[in-house]
C-alpha cells in the first residue's frame, strides 16, 4: 500500500512538473539587474573591495541558493538583505545566469609560493576539491574558489570555523574549518587565491 501511495505521489509530481513551462534565465536581463551589485561585488562581477566576493563565473545554482539564502534571512548580511528582499525567483535565476556567464578574475602571480606549498598540503588533507572541484572552480550549488579574493576567503573560513556563517554547505564547510589552524587558514586562503 505504502509503495502504492509513494508511486501514485511521484507520478503526480513528475505530471505536474512537466506540464509546467521552464523558463531559461535572460542573462541580459541579468546583467541591468547586476547593475546595483557591481557598487560593491565590480564591474563584471570582479570585486575591488576588501571582504566583498568577486561573483564572475561562481556556478548558477551557486549563486541562486546564496540569494535565497540572503532573501529568506538563512544567511545574515546587512547588506545584502535589503538588497535581496524584493528579488523575484525570476531575478534570482537571471542574476544567477548572467555573473556564471562572466569570465573568472585574472590570475595573480604568487608572490609567497611557500604559503601556496603549504595551502594545497591543507586543501588535499581536508579534501576540498571533492566539494569545489580538482580545479576548484566549484560545482553546481558549490562555490567556485579559485581566484577568489585572498581576504574574502579568510572571512568566509573564519566565519564557517565560528559557525557565524549559515547557508548552503554550511554543516560540510563547519567541519572542514575547524579543524583549520589559523596557519592552515592563511595559507589555504593564499594558495586559492592564486590559482
Amino acid at each position: 500500500m505504502t509503495r502504492h501511495l509513494l508511486r501514485l505521489a511521484l507520478n503526480m509530481l513528475v505530471g505536474v512538473f512537466l506540464t509546467q513551462p521552464l523558463h531559461a534565465a535572460d542573462i541580459a536581463a541579468g546583467k541591468e539587474k547586476a547593475e546595483l551589485c557591481s557598487a560593491c561585488h565590480g564591474d563584471n562581477g570582479i570585486s575591488q573591495t576588501e571582504n566583498i566576493p568577486s561573483l564572475a563565473a561562481q556556478p548558477d545554482a551557486f549563486i541562486q541558493w546564496q540569494l535565497v539564502f540572503f532573501r529568506s534571512g538563512t544567511r545574515k548580511n546587512e547588506q545584502m538583505q535589503p538588497v535581496v528582499e524584493p528579488l523575484t525567483n525570476e531575478d534570482i535565476r537571471n542574476l544567477a545566469a548572467y555573473f556564471a556567464s562572466l569570465p573568472p578574475p585574472a590570475k595573480k602571480p604568487d608572490d609567497d609560493p611557500d604559503l601556496s606549498r603549504k595551502g594545497a598540503q591543507a586543501a588535499a588533507g581536508r579534501r576540498c576539491a571533492s566539494c569545489h572541484g580538482d580545479n576548484y572552480a566549484g560545482t553546481k550549488a558549490v562555490a567556485r574558489v579559485a581566484g577568489q579574493r585572498e581576504d574574502y576567503l579568510l572571512k568566509a573560513l573564519h566565519d564557517y570555523k565560528s559557525s557565524a556563517r549559515a547557508g548552503g554547505g554550511m554543516a560540510a564547510m563547519a567541519d572542514v574549518a575547524y579543524s583549520l589552524s589559523e596557519e592552515e587558514i592563511v595559507a589555504l586562503a593564499h594558495y586559492l587565491a592564486h590559482l
